[in-house]
């Protein structure tokens, strides 16, 4: 392990493929790494060997294979990086190499590998990016661009390199997306389009790249 500076005021961090994102307790969000699909967000395409600050107002930051979502204080979702498949959820598929702003009353972000997904406080959940597996969960194996709606009642959200664990407001757990190595827990190991329940009774989930993970209330 070796010392990053010596700010001892980091209250989060997210890892990409080669990049990192971190935030600090004063809602600055940094990045270093690898930028050659702009996704650190500084507005270069210049690696970077320490961090450099992006912006504030932050709350939260999920990276994905190439790209990075971030949620601000105000609910507000702000993206930048690749967007081949459209994983930035600005209605197009240009890479951005700033933070753009693709919607709010956000309450959580997630990012997969080339797609990414938003809790609203509401309950709703919405993704979009690329959906070879259907890890948007909108029953098609369409990339999308722009926030599609997946459901309500969800509390939480992780997205893994190409699936999705959800976990609803009633403690029920869902999964959806490519299940090659039966990441989806529902005994198969055959993509799911949509959300399919796995359990129930659970109080946190979480996604690595090819399996899941849940935590139960006892």
């Amino acid at each position: 392990p070796v010392q990053i500076g010596t700010d001892t005021n980091w209250s989060r961090i997210s890892c990409g493929w080669q990049h990192t994102v971190a935030l600090k307790s004063d809602g600055t969000l940094w990045a270093w790494g690898y930028n050659d699909t702009s996704q650190l967000g500084d507005g270069t395409n210049l690696a970077r060997s320490a961090p450099v600050l992006i912006g504030s107002g932050y709350a939260s930051v999920a990276v994905g294979q190439y790209h990075t979502d971030a949620l601000k204080v105000d609910g507000y979702v702000w993206t930048w990086g690749q967007n081949y498949y459209g994983q930035l959820g600005d209605a197009s598929t240009t890479a951005r190499n700033s933070p753009a702003q693709i919607g709010t009353g956000y309450s959580a972000v997630s990012a997969g590998w080339f797609f990414a997904l938003g809790l609203k406080a509401d309950g709703t959940l919405w993704a979009w990016g690329d959906n070879a597996f259907g890890q948007l969960g909108d029953g098609t194996t369409v990339a999308r661009s722009t926030p599609q709606l997946v459901g309500s009642g969800y509390a939480s959200v992780a997205a893994g390199t190409y699936h999705v664990v959800a976990r609803m407001t009633d403690d029920s757990v869902w999964t959806w997306g490519a299940n090659s190595s039966g990441q989806l827990g529902d005994g198969t190991f055959v993509a799911r389009g949509t959300p399919a329940q796995v359990g129930t009774g659970f109080a946190s989930v979480r996604a690595g790249g090819f399996h899941s993970a849940a935590l139960k209330s006892d």
